[in-house]
């Protein structure tokens, strides 16, 4: 009873890690990245679809991405999604392949992606510290019921408070890491 709580409170904080992952993964540094482009939908014969399943992306030299469509009638319309996306970049068609140039961050957008990065480590703590106070007022639940002892609800509240502990140290582990890449010029 009380090791399926544990199991589901541990596989929530994983899919929050993953969440803040994917969230992170969306954050420009410096470099170039295929990921930077993954979230940037284009419309493909009628319905929207990733870019990723629209065109092959790869990373030209540390600073372009190379986006090549699978289509040929495409090349517009991806140049366009690229282009309307929130990234702010300015794509280059050549042919059949774009280049998507990234331009050096400056160190005033450097220090507001620091800021966006501290926020979303934030909002994964908080999601965390929420899978916490679930799982330890199921635990609680159970005492009510006499269906555990006091005991082993004061073991369950400390097992699930170092599945807490663990995670987010991840959190700040990841959230440090992003800021090391940001500041890296």
């Amino acid at each position: 009873m009380l090791n399926d709580i544990y199991k589901d409170a541990d596989t929530r904080m994983d899919k929050t890690l993953e969440s803040l992952r994917h969230e992170l993964s969306k954050i420009r540094t410096g470099r170039a990245h295929p990921s930077l482009l993954e979230h940037v939908t284009v419309d493909y014969y009628g319905s929207e679809v990733p870019l990723n399943q629209a065109a092959n992306l790869s990373v030209e030299d540390a600073r372009t991405l190379g986006v090549t469509p699978f289509d040929k009638s495409m090349v517009q319309a991806i140049e366009k999604a690229i282009l309307t996306s929130d990234l702010g970049l300015n794509p280059i068609t050549a042919g059949t392949v774009i280049r998507v140039p990234l331009p050096p961050l400056t160190e005033e957008r450097r220090r507001e992606l620091g800021k966006v990065v501290h926020a979303e480590g934030e909002n994964a703590k908080i999601a965390i510290r929420n899978i916490r106070r679930d799982a330890i007022h199921t635990s609680k639940e159970l005492l009510k019921e006499k269906e555990i002892t006091e005991d082993d609800e004061h073991r369950a509240e400390q097992h699930i408070q170092q599945l807490t502990d663990k995670h987010t140290a991840v959190v700040d582990e990841l959230v440090n890491e992003k800021e090391q890449e940001l500041m890296e010029i």
